[in-house]
């Protein structure tokens, strides 16, 4: 779209929302200012929301629901108009949206992986090398499955807060290792604290980690037309495929969900997925192939086949747990 399209007047503001956390900044206003580059005559404007994910950081996020922990004020503000769209890190957008709201952007993917990064103290060992009883933390269900699975003689303790908040805790000495998206310190710049990134057989990452949503609302033709410049192809075809994995089983923050996905030269695109218990004991995973074109059904059919593997018991079983 050219800057001098009827969308881009001189007098245009568009409005955007972020959470105040500074990673949520850091990317809104990476954001703001890839748009200025290719609208220079538009006025962007970044509005900050506290979000309840935010608010409640001595609960664990499993315990609180998974309904637009991350979102749902900012999706208000988008359905009151006083936004005009909000930047999200996808893997904390929920897969269904509140009507009149739709999924307008997902940019280029960072690496999607998991990282470790350790304490001090244990600079010269990898994950398998820590001893028995050596402490984890994560807030994750879905690392904290995997985990378990591949290490059990470890221990595991939730760490909430944002990532300043979480290295904090660890070089104050109350956990020997945490576990944190490689996109995350990346974009804070803190790539140097990453001391191993952990391989997909170890674990699986979540739904859309490393890329970011825009959502916006359905319908508005100039905010989706202006968004578009950000898009990037292949990620979306990957996120797609994982968030109709997500969508299908009906899982978020309190059921351990993994994927990874590969797109190829051929324009095949293979997603991987888990379902696993919380005490990492099962883990049902498989794979799917198809054209990236099919996205979403490749993302489906996986769901459909790890809950013919027996994945639909472990879901039920979680889901009882959350009731009582």
């Amino acid at each position: 779209m050219s800057s001098t399209s009827s969308v881009s007047t001189p007098t245009r503001t568009i409005r955007i929302g972020s959470r105040k956390s500074q990673l949520a900044l850091i990317q809104t206003h990476w954001v703001r200012d890839e748009l200025k580059k290719r609208f220079p005559e538009v006025a962007f404007e970044v509005t900050t929301m506290d979000t309840q994910g935010d608010r409640v950081l001595d609960v664990s996020l499993s315990k609180i629901g998974d309904k637009g922990l991350f979102t749902q004020e900012l999706e208000d503000g988008m359905v009151q108009g006083d936004i005009d769209f909000a930047v999200h890190s996808l893997k904390d957008l929920p897969t269904r949206l509140p009507e009149g709201l739709m999924l307008g952007c997902v940019t280029e993917r960072e690496d999607p992986a998991d990282a470790l990064v350790m304490h001090s103290q244990h600079q010269d060992k990898t994950l398998k090398d820590l001893p028995e009883g050596a402490v984890i933390g994560t807030s994750s269900l879905r690392r904290l499955a995997q985990l378990r699975h591949h290490f059990p003689h470890l221990q595991f303790k939730d760490i909430r807060g944002n990532l300043n908040t979480r290295l904090r805790k660890l070089d104050e000495g109350g956990y020997d290792a945490i576990i944190l998206a490689v996109a995350g310190l990346r974009r804070m710049d803190m790539g140097d604290r990453i001391h191993e990134i952990l391989p997909p057989e170890i674990s699986l990452h979540a739904v859309g980690q490393g890329a970011l949503g825009i959502e916006c609302r359905e319908g508005d033709d100039d905010i989706l037309s202006v968004l578009q410049v950000l898009s990037h192809g292949p990620t979306t075809q990957r996120c797609l495929a994982e968030r109709a994995f997500l969508r299908e089983l009906e899982g978020g923050c309190q059921v351990p969900i993994g994927v990874n996905t590969t797109l190829d030269a051929a324009d095949v695109l293979t997603l991987t997925g888990i379902v696993a218990s919380l005490d990492g004991q099962q883990m049902i995973k498989n794979t799917q192939s198809g054209p990236a074109d099919d996205a979403e059904a490749i993302g489906t059919a996986l769901a459909k086949q790890l809950r013919s593997q027996g994945a639909q018991a472990i879901l039920d079983e979680i889901t009882a747990a959350n009731r009582t």
